[in-house]
């Protein structure tokens, strides 16, 4: 099984969860001082360990997770200005690139896309 997928989306949640927290708590936070829009984070470490170890269940609902911040970000992304803008399309790509990468890895790693042993 080709381990591209996910790494792909392994890469892309902790990136997602740095940039989620980054962005709310001191790079561009609705308060001064930090928001509790930073506990959407939070949300993304449920599905942590299940995607590090490869567990193909944990990537088939993620990917329903990640259309969340897809959400998110297309609307950040068209109501906000300056540095919350580009946070928003960069929230969006990051969502998008684990979206597939969790598909992807759900797909090779089905079990009816494993070799059976010929009787």
């Amino acid at each position: 099984m080709n381990p591209w997928f996910n790494r792909l989306a392994a890469t892309s949640l902790v990136a997602l969860l740095f940039l989620c927290l980054a962005w709310e708590l001191w790079l561009a936070p609705l308060r001064p001082g930090g928001s509790m829009l930073a506990l959407k984070a939070l949300l993304l470490l449920l599905p942590l360990f299940g995607i590090l170890r490869g567990k193909r269940y944990t990537h088939q609902w993620t990917s329903m997770l990640a259309l969340a911040y897809i959400t998110e970000g297309l609307v950040r992304a068209t109501s906000d200005q300056g540095t919350s803008q580009i946070l928003a399309m960069a929230e969006t790509v990051l969502a998008m690139l684990l979206f597939a990468g969790c598909l992807g890895h759900a797909r090779v790693a089905a079990p009816s896309r494993t070799v059976k042993s010929a009787d």
